[in-house]
């Protein structure tokens, strides 16, 4: 009967022949590593890529900033003195994004909108009109996603695929179409959820709860979106084309 410390010299030779192997079998499979290393760079890069058309998280942030100072200004102030301090937010973002050198495609468009909530609701002469413009953009962007969708061309692929220089070829991979239709599906239930919603308190005046909402349905709902777009899209091995694309 071998004695203990034979067992333990025994053992001691596995586990170092055990380390021998993992390490050759390391080295001699380099473009595995390199793959798999690569593969995670280009996924960062593409949540990097989505936020940048969306505005970054700090575009995200600043679109909620004119609604945080319209509705208690609107309270104390008055409609006047509200839609002139949500205005005078949207400019000073857009200017600090100028005097940054930032992207300004987000904080103009921002600008645009909060004046065009602006002027509905000095039209309308009631602080809940600075909401309606957004309760009916998501109507209109839940209904474009679903008709996509119901036409076999869903938004998310035919976007992702126009930027990142994918073209319309994946609509022959019938998997892939799954994909994008459940990652389209996602931006139609929050652009749907938006809407029911807010137009809910918007029927009901509760201006305060709709601002509320707007903002707590805004970038969160948007992260969760965008979350379901990046695994569609990996899962889909549409990499970013100009750094390569990985078939997960």
């Amino acid at each position: 009967m071998p004695s203990s410390n034979e067992n333990a010299a025994e053992i001691r030779a596995a586990s170092e022949t055990e380390v021998h192997e993992s390490i050759d079998a390391a080295l001699a499979d380099p473009i595995a590593t390199s793959a798999d290393a690569r593969t995670d760079t280009e996924i960062e890069e593409t949540e990097q890529t989505l936020l940048e058309q969306l505005g970054g998280f700090s575009g995200l942030i600043y679109s909620t900033l004119p609604v945080l100072v319209f509705v208690p200004v609107n309270t104390i102030a008055g409609l006047t003195v509200a839609i002139w301090s949500a205005l005078g937010v949207a400019a000073a973002i857009l200017v600090w994004r100028l005097v940054r050198r930032s992207p300004i495609q987000p904080a103009i468009s921002g600008f645009l909108g909060v004046g065009i909530c602006a002027f509905i609701a000095y039209r309308m002469g009631e602080a809940k009109g600075f909401f309606l413009f957004g309760i009916y953009t998501s109507l209109v962007y839940a209904g474009v996603f679903l008709v996509s969708m119901l036409v076999r061309w869903p938004l998310v692929g035919v976007i992702w695929g126009v930027l990142n220089g994918h073209g319309t070829e994946w609509r022959t991979d019938r998997r892939v179409v799954r994909l994008y239709d459940l990652a389209t599906t996602t931006w139609v239930v929050v652009f749907g959820a938006r809407y029911l919603v807010q137009s809910q308190l918007y029927d009901t005046d509760r201006t305060g709860w709709l601002a509320f909402a707007r903002i707590a349905m805004g970038w969160p709902l948007t992260a969760v979106a965008l979350a379901v777009t990046v695994w569609a899209v990996r899962r889909a091995g549409h990499l970013p084309a100009h750094r390569g694309a990985a078939t997960v």
